[in-house]
């Protein structure tokens, strides 16, 4: 046997690469069965169950290339070097980069978290590992198949258990799905819905939840849209928590979950190539849930006269939307409900997005410009100035256009408050918008007039 040089594996023997190769067949099916068990890999609930055999994927062909020849011992290091640094080995194992050419199966073992072998830290112990490196790799493609065994026996139920992960809203309320089918030009989406840290993704059934006034009802009722961008919904912070305001002064709060991923939001590219255009299929949802809750303004036990919208940040900009877009038929009508108006009879957008055309620019985008009429309802606008999510451009550019069409607006502005704060507390004078608010509706006769007033 050829004399091994410490610190090196160009002279590792030759049943090594044989090695190697029939372990690379036995990955391969390793993963026809895996994939097999959980879904197509583009599942956005198969990929972090593939990600561990990707990983070894890499490992296995840096140690190809390195078998292979000298030429591609720097594009072998490489690999492995780049996958220490994945997520699966961060802060767990060290493994100095001159000789992790030579560990990569303990690297593929620290990846699928089995114990088989630890991965010593001190350079004295590597020459030992390259020793064994046949023994471990026999007892690691052991482990990997009572790996892949365990996880296709329980795939089918993890992956049901994954796709029920649906948002739910408070004990003694229920969604209800605003489209009796399939809604309207429906996007493709990205995978199932999901919920994380009450961030909803995914949203392929538009809901409505009805709360109802906690106090004396004043007969008012508020559509409720969440921010986030297009891409998610912010269900807790500009969701939930707001209807609990809403309800404690006697209106009922409707929220909306609408469908996202939508426009301008692509999920493809992670980004907003067509920022300033109309959100379609979110509007529809608006549209309908407004027609919804004017259908049914008995059963809710409210005014059908005095149902309003209210939207923070991407939720603003489909306040303006749904404010200046009402008459257009936007999806051909599913029932006698899309008979009734989907004009909000008042407005409300806390820092929107997508209105000014431009930083440092009050020019109005014309998607809402070409639409604002003197029907445009009523509109509450607030926006700080150190807003640099948004703009304070956004809500002054859509205050000008409202004044122009002599539509009835008040404006709020503060030095600081940032964006999507909600009705959390930040100790500064953002904090009292919920006064302003209430004050206003009682101004333009939505609430009684108060005592004394």
């Amino acid at each position: 046997m050829a004399r091994r040089r410490r610190g090196s594996c160009r002279r590792y023997p030759i049943d090594r690469a044989e090695g190697l190769e029939q372990w690379g067949r036995q990955r391969n099916t390793f993963v026809g069965q895996f994939q097999s068990a959980v879904g197509p890999p583009e599942d956005s609930h198969t990929q972090p169950l593939l990600q561990p055999l990707h990983l070894m994927a890499d490992c296995r062909l840096a140690h190809a290339e390195l078998v292979g020849g000298t030429g591609k011992r720097q594009v072998a290091r490489g690999r492995l070097e780049s996958a220490q640094r994945t997520q699966w080995d961060r802060g767990a194992y060290r493994i100095s980069p001159k000789f992790s050419s030579c560990f990569a199966c303990d690297l593929i073992l620290c990846r699928v978290r089995l114990r088989q072998a630890i991965v010593p830290s001190k350079r004295s112990r590597e020459h030992s590992h390259m020793r064994d490196f046949q023994g471990r790799c026999g007892r690691f493609a052991a482990g990997l198949s009572a790996f892949v065994a365990a996880v296709v026996a329980i795939a089918p139920a993890a992956n049901a258990a994954a796709r029920s992960q649906v948002w739910q809203p408070s004990a003694g309320h229920v969604q209800t799905p605003i489209w009796p089918g399939t809604p309207p030009d429906q996007p493709v989406m990205p995978g199932p819905e999901t919920v994380k840290d009450m961030a909803i993704a995914n949203v392929t059934r538009p809901t409505m939840t009805v709360y109802a006034p906690s106090g004396q009802n004043t007969g008012a009722a508020v559509v409720v849209i969440p921010g986030g961008g297009f891409q998610i919904l912010a269900m807790d912070l500009e969701g939930t928590e707001i209807c609990d305001w809403l309800t404690s002064r006697g209106i009922t709060c409707v929220l909306l979950k609408y469908r996202v991923p939508s426009v301008p939001y692509d999920w493809r590219c992670k980004c907003r190539p067509h920022n300033k255009a109309l959100s379609r299929p979110s509007l529809q949802d608006v549209q309908r849930t407004l027609r919804l809750v004017r259908t049914h303004a008995a059963e809710y036990r409210i005014d059908p006269r005095k149902v309003g919208v209210i939207g923070f940040s991407a939720g603003g900009f489909l306040v303006a939307e749904a404010s200046t877009w009402f008459d257009a038929h936007l999806y051909a009508p599913v029932d006698a409900a899309d008979n009734v108006s989907s004009r909000s009879d008042f407005a409300i957008a806390l820092y929107p997005g997508h209105l000014a055309m431009a930083d440092n620019s009050i020019a109005l985008n014309p998607v809402i410009a070409s639409h604002i009429t003197a029907r445009t309802p009523p509109t509450f606008l607030l926006q700080n100035e150190d807003d640099h999510v948004d703009q304070v451009e956004d809500a002054l550019s859509y205050y000008m256009g409202l004044k122009k069409a002599g539509v009835p607006v008040e404006l709020h502005s503060y030095a600081q408050g940032g964006h999507a704060f909600g009705l959390r507390p930040k100790n500064l004078p953002v904090d009292h918008w919920p006064q302003l608010v209430e004050q206003w509706l009682h101004t333009i006769g939505i609430l009684a007039p108060r005592r004394g007033g």
